[in-house]
Protein backbone atom coordinates (compact mmCIF):
# COMPACT_ATOMS: atom_id res chain seq x y z
CA UNK A 1 0.00 0.00 0.00
CA UNK A 2 3.42 2.35 0.21
CA UNK A 3 2.73 2.58 -3.62
CA UNK A 4 -0.44 4.27 -3.17
CA UNK A 5 0.52 6.42 -0.55
CA UNK A 6 3.71 7.57 -2.12
CA UNK A 7 1.03 8.30 -5.72
CA UNK A 8 -1.65 10.15 -3.77
CA UNK A 9 1.95 12.38 -2.38
CA UNK A 10 2.84 12.68 -5.78
CA UNK A 11 0.09 13.98 -6.63
CA UNK A 12 -0.63 16.29 -4.18
CA UNK A 13 2.89 18.07 -4.36
CA UNK A 14 2.86 18.49 -8.13
CA UNK A 15 0.02 20.05 -8.24
CA UNK A 16 0.40 21.96 -5.44
CA UNK A 17 3.68 23.43 -7.07
CA UNK A 18 1.91 24.24 -9.84
CA UNK A 19 -0.65 26.17 -7.96
CA UNK A 20 1.98 27.41 -6.22
CA UNK A 21 3.37 28.75 -9.40
CA UNK A 22 0.63 30.45 -10.53
CA UNK A 23 0.76 32.27 -7.60
CA UNK A 24 4.01 33.59 -8.10
CA UNK A 25 3.69 34.86 -11.38
CA UNK A 26 0.45 36.29 -10.36
CA UNK A 27 2.53 38.22 -7.60
CA UNK A 28 5.16 39.36 -9.56
CA UNK A 29 2.96 40.37 -13.01
CA UNK A 30 -0.04 42.29 -10.73
CA UNK A 31 -1.59 44.21 -12.98
CA UNK A 32 -1.83 41.33 -15.61
CA UNK A 33 -5.45 39.50 -15.88
CA UNK A 34 -5.75 37.11 -13.31
CA UNK A 35 -8.72 35.00 -15.88
CA UNK A 36 -6.40 32.53 -17.18
CA UNK A 37 -3.93 31.94 -14.44
CA UNK A 38 -7.19 31.34 -12.04
CA UNK A 39 -8.55 28.95 -14.64
CA UNK A 40 -5.30 27.26 -14.11
CA UNK A 41 -5.80 26.66 -10.97
CA UNK A 42 -9.25 25.59 -11.52
CA UNK A 43 -7.60 23.10 -13.64
CA UNK A 44 -5.09 21.66 -11.70
CA UNK A 45 -7.28 21.18 -8.76
CA UNK A 46 -10.10 19.65 -10.79
CA UNK A 47 -7.04 17.57 -12.01
CA UNK A 48 -6.56 16.83 -8.63
CA UNK A 49 -9.67 15.45 -7.70
CA UNK A 50 -10.03 12.96 -10.56
CA UNK A 51 -6.93 11.72 -10.11
CA UNK A 52 -7.22 11.49 -6.18
CA UNK A 53 -10.63 9.67 -7.49
CA UNK A 54 -9.03 6.89 -10.08
CA UNK A 55 -6.49 6.05 -7.13
CA UNK A 56 -9.61 5.71 -4.42
CA UNK A 57 -11.70 3.70 -6.77
CA UNK A 58 -11.63 -0.08 -5.42
CA UNK A 59 -14.01 -1.38 -8.14
CA UNK A 60 -10.92 -1.55 -10.69
CA UNK A 61 -10.13 -4.79 -12.12
CA UNK A 62 -6.26 -4.32 -12.32
CA UNK A 63 -5.40 -1.95 -9.83
CA UNK A 64 -1.72 -2.12 -11.01
CA UNK A 65 -2.21 -1.02 -14.32
CA UNK A 66 -5.10 1.19 -13.06
CA UNK A 67 -2.26 3.15 -11.22
CA UNK A 68 0.15 2.98 -13.86
CA UNK A 69 -2.50 5.36 -16.00
CA UNK A 70 -3.25 7.60 -13.19
CA UNK A 71 1.04 8.00 -13.07
CA UNK A 72 0.81 8.76 -16.87
CA UNK A 73 -2.43 11.00 -16.40
CA UNK A 74 -0.06 13.33 -14.12
CA UNK A 75 2.71 13.43 -16.42
CA UNK A 76 0.53 14.67 -19.09
CA UNK A 77 -1.64 16.62 -16.88
CA UNK A 78 0.78 18.49 -15.16
CA UNK A 79 2.86 19.60 -17.84
CA UNK A 80 -0.15 20.39 -19.88
CA UNK A 81 -0.64 23.19 -16.96
CA UNK A 82 3.15 24.02 -16.56
CA UNK A 83 2.69 24.68 -20.36
CA UNK A 84 0.15 26.94 -19.88
CA UNK A 85 2.05 28.80 -17.24
CA UNK A 86 4.90 29.29 -19.29
CA UNK A 87 2.35 31.10 -21.80
CA UNK A 88 0.88 33.52 -19.53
Amino acid sequence: MANIRDLKKDINFVLGDIIEAVYVWEALHPESDTKKSEAIIDDAIDTFDTLIAKVNDRQADNKRQQLKQVRIDLEKEATGLVDRINKL
